[in-house]
């Protein structure tokens, strides 16, 4: 039934990188704190590093709660369950950091993404696995993936960094998270371009 890993497997890669969305979770440390559960997308936006770090894309949304998060604490869960094929779920906890913008490492980072697209990214977010679990998912429903929604990469392509900034301080919940923590530092950081 479950299994836990030392590190990524070839297997393990294969069935991650193979799944068109996975979910984050984070939580601050205090008690009365607001757990976030967050659904992740966009093809190309997820990357393995080695065997025991992976990376995603972090774009324009209405809050940054994981970002949040990631800054007080570091603690994050990712999860991959299987929707068609046989069944499986896989979790990485792990720590994280938000990697941002204009940070020395976001250049190298980068190129982990061969099809990133720049729309809205506020930041790469890095994951060190401690722990590298899989299990059955025989109660994950099968349902089929037709397509990513372009709708994301419309509405923000057509923002610079000077709109996006002022777009993300009209947010409640993008400098500062619902519990009142650090969030994006605004104004956005420049971009570095990748070379």
């Amino acid at each position: 039934m479950g299994k836990t890993y030392p590190a990524i497997t070839d297997r393990l890669r294969t069935f991650i990188s193979g799944q068109p969305m996975f979910f984050t979770a984070t939580a601050p440390l205090r008690n009365d704190g607001t757990v976030n559960l967050s659904p992740k997308g966009l093809k190309g936006s997820f990357a393995v590093i080695d065997s025991r770090t992976v990376a995603y894309l972090d774009f324009a949304g209405s809050n940054a709660e994981t970002i949040a998060h990631l800054r007080e604490n570091g603690r994050i869960t990712l999860m991959w369950c299987a929707f068609q094929g046989p069944p499986n779920i896989v979790r990485i906890h792990g720590r994280g950091e938000p990697v941002f913008r204009d940070d020395a490492r976001f250049p190298d980072l980068a190129k982990h993404f061969s099809d990133m697209t720049e729309h809205g990214l506020r930041a790469i977010i890095v994951v060190h696995a401690e722990l590298i679990r899989d299990t059955c998912g025989y109660a994950v429903p099968l349902m089929t993936y037709e397509e990513d929604r372009d709708l994301h990469r419309r509405r923000f392509a057509r923002e610079d960094d000077e709109s996006l900034s002022a777009y993300f301080a009209k947010k409640d919940h993008i400098a500062v998270s619902i519990d009142g923590l650090p969030g994006l530092p605004l104004p956005l950081p420049p971009l570095v371009q990748r070379q």
